[in-house]
C-alpha cells in the first residue's frame, strides 16, 4: 500500500493568541494572574513562555567532557573509609567530598585524620593526581590541607598535578577575626608547594540548609567570595590568579528549572563582580550538591527521584562538580547499596542522555531564560544590600541575614505545614506500613540542619511509639454517609491527610443506618472520628451523626470539609474541627495527638530521631 504524507501545514498549530482564548474559555471569567503563581523568593512564574531568541547559549563548564562525579565520605574509621573510597572509584566517582574530622578525636562525625600518615593510610591505593579531592573539616580545614600536601611530598606525588578544594567556608562563622592570617598562611604554602588549590570556597548549603531561598543563597555566596577576593589583597598572590583560588558551592534541588536557572544566574553574577573589581574573566568553580533539606527519613526511597531530578538540572545548569547524597542520608550513613544508587544516577545521565555533551541545553527557552534574569536581579539588590552594610561579616553580625532567612524559612513551613508544598511520602501518599532501609548507623544531626519533612515525621515517630508501648497504632474512625460515589474520594484524603501524622483511619463503608454506624465506631476501639461525605449529604445527616458519635464517645469529632454556612450549627451538634485542603493540616494532626495523649512521646520521639 502506497503511503503518502502532507507537509507540516497538516499537523496542529496554535499560535499564543488562540493557547490563551482556550485558556480564557476554560478558565470561565477568572484572571489570567490565577495561573501566575510565585517562587520561595515572591518572583512571578508565568504559565506560558515564548522562546528567545535573542540570547545565546554560554559556555557554562569550561572544561570540555564530564562533569565531576563526586562522593561524599565520611567514616570516622580509616580503613573503613579508605575501602569505602576505593569501592566508589572502582564505581565511577572521580571526585571526593571528604568530610574530616580535623582534630583528630570523636568529637565530630567524619574522618579521623590527624597527620600525614593517616591521608596515607586513607588514600592506600588511590592516586589523588587522578582525582578530584574536596576538604570539610570545619575550622580546621586549613590545617588539614596543610597535612595532605604533607602526605603528597611523603609520597613524591607533584601537588602541581593534584585539584584539591577546601569546601568549609570561614566566612560562615560569625566571629572569624583571625581567617585573614590563616588566608595568608595557606596561600604562601600554596606558592610553596606549587599547587593549585582552591582554598576559599563560597559555601550555599550552609545558607539552604538554614531555610534560605534561591536568591538567597545565590547572594549569600556572592558576598562570600567578594570577601575572599578582599582577604586574598593580604597574599603574595597575583591578583589574576585570585579567582583560581576561590570555589562556588551551590544546592541543587528538586526545583528543576529553579535549579538550572540558579547555576546560569551564579555565572552571570560572578561575571558582575569580576567587571567590576577589574580582575580578569574566569570561568566559576561551580560545585554542586543535592539538597539535604528535601531528603526525608520516611519513604526515603521517594528520595531517589528527588535526586534524579536535581542532579538532572545541575548537569544542565552546567555544574563543574556533583556531589548527590545518598537516598538513605536522612536515615543514617548510607551502606554501599544507596551509594552505588547515587554514583549510578550520574552515571546514566553522563553515559547514556549524555548531558555534558551540549554546551548550554536551557539557552532560548523563554522559562529558564526569565527564572535565571528574575534570580540574577533580586540575588544582585540582595547582595548590595549586604555590602551596603558593611559585607557579610557585618551582615551576619547585625542580625541582617538571619532575619531574611528566618523569615523565608517562616513562609516555607506553613506552605509545607498547609501541604502548599507537599513533600511526598511524609505530608502526602504517606505509607504506614513501609519497611525501614538499610544503613551503617543511625543519623546523627549535630548541625542543625533544617529539613521539610522533619515535622511530619516527629509526629510518625510519636505514632510508632505509641504503637510499640501499647501493641496498637493510633487510629481515627471514618463516619462515611451516604453512598461509596458521594464519599469515597473525601475518605481517600482523609485517610491519607491523618496517615502524615501516623493516625490509621478505619475502612469507609456504606452503613444502612446511625446505629449501625455508631455500633461500628465503639467496635473499631478509636477515640476520634472524622464524619466524610459530601455537602450535600452533610446538610441532611451530619449533624444528627455528630450527635451519635459525641453520645457513643467520641473523644473529638472531625468533618471533611468547608461547612459554609452550617459551621454554627455542625458545632453545636458536636464538631470539633474542619479538615480541608489548604488548612493546617500539621497544627490539626498535633492537636489530634494532644487529644489522645500522644504529645508528650512526640517530644520524646523527635529527640530520639534526632540522637
Amino acid at each position: 500500500m502506497a503511503l503518502s504524507f502532507s507537509g507540516p501545514e497538516s499537523f496542529f498549530a496554535a499560535d499564543e493568541e488562540a493557547w490563551w482564548s482556550a485558556v480564557d474559555k476554560a478558565l470561565k471569567g477568572a484572571a489570567r494572574e490565577k495561573l501566575t503563581s510565585k517562587t520561595d523568593d515572591g518572583l512571578a512564574i508565568a504559565p506560558l513562555y515564548s522562546n528567545r531568541t535573542d540570547v545565546s547559549a554560554r559556555s557554562l563548564r569550561p572544561q570540555r567532557g564530564d562533569w565531576i562525579v563526586s562522593q561524599r565520605i565520611d567514616l570516622a574509621d580509616l580503613a573503613e573509609a579508605n575501602a569505602q573510597i576505593l569501592e566508589d572509584l572502582n564505581g565511577g566517582a572521580s571526585g571526593l567530598d571528604l568530610v574530616l574530622d580535623g582534630t583528630g578525636t570523636a568529637a565530630g562525625r567524619g574522618i579521623r585524620v590527624s597527620s600525614a600518615d593517616d591521608f596515607a593510610a586513607l588514600y592506600k591505593g588511590v592516586q589523588p593526581d587522578l582525582i578530584e579531592t574536596r576538604l570539610d573539616a570545619g575550622a580546621q580545614s586549613f590545617q588539614v590541607l596543610n597535612l595532605f600536601f604533607d602526605y603528597l611530598k611523603a609520597q613524591k606525588v607533584d601537588p602541581a598535578n593534584v585539584h584539591v578544594t577546601v569546601s568549609f567556608d570561614p566566612n560562615v562563622d560569625k566571629d572569624n577575626g583571625d581567617v585573614l592570617i590563616a588566608v595568608k598562611e595557606i596561600a604562601a604554602r600554596c606558592i610553596a608547594e606549587g599547587s593549585p588549590a582552591r582554598f576559599l570556597p563560597a559555601d550555599g548549603p550552609i545558607w539552604h540548609n538554614a531555610g534560605a531561598s534561591q536568591a538567597q543563597e545565590l547572594a549569600l555566596v556572592l558576598a562570600s567570595a567578594v570577601a575572599h577576593l578582599r582577604s586574598l589583597e593580604t597574599t603574595d598572590l597575583d591578583p589574576e590568579s585570585w579567582t583560581d583560588r576561590i570555589s562556588l558551592t551551590l544546592v541543587a534541588d528538586a526545583d528543576q528549572f529553579g535549579t538550572i536557572a540558579k547555576a546560569r544566574a551564579m555565572r552571570k553574577l560572578w561575571a558582575s563582580v569580576l567587571k567590576g573589581a577589574g580582575l580578569p574573566q574566569r570561568p566559576a568553580n561551580l560545585h554542586m550538591t543535592t539538597s539535604r533539606r528535601m531528603l526525608t527519613r520516611r519513604d526515603p526511597w521517594v528520595n531517589l527521584l528527588r535526586n534524579t531530578v536535581a542532579s538532572f538540572a545541575a548537569g544542565i545548569g552546567g555544574a563543574d562538580g556533583v556531589c548527590v547524597l545518598p537516598h538513605t542520608f536522612a536515615v543514617g550513613v548510607p551502606d554501599a547499596f544507596a551509594r552505588r544508587l547515587a554514583r549510578n544516577t550520574q552515571a546514566m545521565l553522563l553515559e547514556e542522555s549524555n548531558l555534558a555533551k551540549v554546551m548550554d541545553p536551557a539557552a532560548g527557552s523563554g522559562a529558564i531564560e526569565a527564572r535565571t534574569e528574575q534570580l540574577c536581579a533580586a540575588a544582585w539588590t540582595l547582595f548590595q544590600e549586604i555590602e551596603a552594610v558593611g559585607g557579610l561579616q557585618t551582615a551576619s553580625q547585625n542580625g541582617l541575614i538571619d532575619q531574611r532567612i528566618s523569615e523565608t524559612k517562616a513562609k516555607l513551613e506553613k506552605d509545607i505545614a498547609r501541604r502548599k508544598r507537599p513533600v511526598t511520602g511524609v505530608s502526602e501518599f504517606p505509607d504506614l506500613g513501609e519497611k525501614p532501609v538499610s544503613v551503617l548507623s543511625a543519623a546523627v544531626d549535630t548541625d542543625g540542619a533544617w529539613r521539610y519533612a522533619e515535622s511530619f515525621e516527629a509526629l510518625r515517630n510519636a505514632a510508632d511509639a505509641h504503637e510499640n508501648a501499647t501493641g496498637a497504632a493510633p487510629s481515627i474512625f471514618l463516619a462515611s454517609l451516604g453512598s461509596l460515589a458521594q464519599f469515597t474520594a473525601r475518605a481517600t484524603w482523609i485517610a491519607n491527610a491523618f496517615a502524615a501524622g501516623g493516625l490509621k483511619a478505619t475502612d469507609a463503608a456504606v452503613y444502612g443506618s446511625v446505629e449501625e454506624m455508631t455500633a461500628a465506631f465503639k467496635d473499631s476501639g478509636a477515640a476520634l472520628a472524622c464524619i466524610v461525605s459530601s455537602d450535600a449529604v452533610y446538610e441532611a445527616e451530619a449533624e444528627a451523626v455528630a450527635k451519635a458519635l459525641t453520645a457513643a464517645g467520641a473523644k473529638h469529632l472531625y468533618l471533611a470539609g468547608k461547612p459554609g454556612g452550617q459551621e454554627e450549627a455542625y458545632r453545636a451538634a458536636g464538631v470539633g474541627t474542619f479538615v480541608y485542603a489548604g488548612c493546617d493540616i500539621l497544627e490539626l494532626l498535633r492537636d489530634a495527638h494532644g487529644q489522645l495523649g500522644l504529645a508528650s512521646v512526640e517530644a520524646a520521639s523527635d529527640q530520639e530521631g534526632r540522637a
